[in-house]
């Protein structure tokens, strides 16, 4: 039986990944900001199967409340097997190059408070020496675009951080999944005017990254596609991709 604990576990990828492994009957600890929606989530999953589901109210924000928190998860669950840390919101590019206090809001949001909580985690599973830590990025991270540069350096940050976090902790047997998801059909992407044949399913994502914690992955793009159009995206030279308007 599984130990898995999921922060941002109301988001609709989270929520995907939460319901294969209630099928599995894992132990779930859930953290979110509303504690509402974590109750209905929860019991969606003990009717899925789950073995047990713990709920824990967070704004990741707080970073002064991190420490409890992680502490009350080990507590309550002992070892840590799996570790998704799924928070994040999609800002508006506009707003943020208009106003300097929503743009350092969305990005320690988006960066530096996930980077808080991955470090008291992964001190834990140091300890423990073992279990794997799985973290949302974004194909945004792979090249500061003009429409979302602000989430994207976030994503970034949080990517390359992943990276050094890996090779830290393979060193005692433990693992980091960085997940970089390209468009998905979520709340947070509605009313967005996204291209229809690239846009995923949180089942879908949710799925890439249940087989990719099982398989030990290093990093993945999901769906598959958007590797090679990262690819090409990170090929093309400065000179000209400042030119565009992507």
């Amino acid at each position: 039986m599984k130990n898995i604990v999921i922060v941002g576990a109301t988001s609709a990828i989270a929520i995907a990944c939460a319901r294969q492994w209630a099928t599995q009957g894992a132990r779930l600890f859930l953290i979110a900001r509303n504690q509402d929606r974590l109750e209905q989530v929860a019991a969606d999953l003990v009717a899925r199967g789950a073995a047990a589901v713990l709920c824990q109210q967070l704004d990741v924000d707080r970073l002064d409340e991190h420490e409890a928190v992680v502490q009350r998860c080990s507590a309550e669950l002992g070892a840590l097997d799996i570790v998704l840390v799924a928070p994040g919101t999609l800002p508006d590019q506009q707003v943020c190059q208009d106003d300097v206090s929503v743009a350092v809001r969305e990005f320690n949001t988006n960066a530096v408070s996930i980077i808080a909580l991955l470090t008291r985690f992964a001190n834990i599973v140091e300890q423990q020496r073992s279990g794997t830590i799985a973290v949302i990025s974004s194909v945004a991270g792979d090249r500061g675009r003009q429409s979302n540069y602000l989430y994207g350096s976030a994503k970034a940050a949080l990517s390359t951080f992943c990276d050094g976090l890996r090779a830290r902790l393979f060193k005692v047997g433990a693992h980091v999944v960085t997940i970089k998801p390209g468009f998905v059909a979520t709340p947070m992407t509605a009313g967005l005017p996204l291209p229809g044949p690239l846009v995923a399913t949180p089942d879908k994502v949710g799925g890439d990254i249940v087989r990719a914690v099982e398989k030990g992955k290093d990093v993945i793009y999901t769906p598959w596609f958007w590797w090679g159009i990262m690819l090409i995206i990170r090929s093309i030279p400065g000179r000209v991709f400042k030119r565009l308007s992507l």
